[in-house]
Formats: structure tokens, C-alpha cells, sequence
């Protein structure tokens, strides 16, 4: 869907994943999702709310994960 979106996970991002990178790819995904790269003002808040609910969605999912061998990924 987006390339510019990459995998967080061990063993392909040899350490956790920073709030940063978390944040960069929900801002990846929300722009690529709503067609904007920057939204007009009126559309600021969802459009930041949005980020913030995927990073938020992602830092749980990657909590959550376990990869092979019963390694969790947090």
C-alpha cells in the first residue's frame, strides 16, 4: 500500500521500535490514506487524530506481538 511505511518489528528493526518511528508510519498511512499530504486547516484535528489513534493502535499491536520461538517483541 505505502513503501515509505516499513516493518517495526524484530528481527527486521533490530531494536523496539521508538515513539518516533511509530508515529512516522501512522502519519504515513494517514496520509496515504486521505489523499493529503498536509490537510487544510478545517481539517487539522481528525486528520491529527487520526495519527494519533493509529500510532496509538500500532505501539499495542507491537506490544502484543510475539515472534517465533515464543520471543516477545517488548
Amino acid at each position: 500500500m505505502c513503501r515509505s511505511i516499513k516493518t517495526l518489528r524484530p528481527p527486521v528493526l533490530p531494536e523496539e521500535a521508538t515513539e518516533e518511528d511509530i508515529r512516522a508510519a501512522a502519519l504515513q498511512f494517514v496520509r496515504k490514506v486521505s489523499g493529503f499530504r498536509a490537510p487544510a486547516a478545517h481539517n487539522r484535528e481528525v486528520f491529527d487524530r487520526a495519527v494519533d489513534e493509529i500510532a496509538a493502535s500500532t505501539a499495542r499491536l507491537l506490544d502484543g506481538l510475539e515472534v517465533r520461538g515464543g520471543v516477545r517483541t517488548s
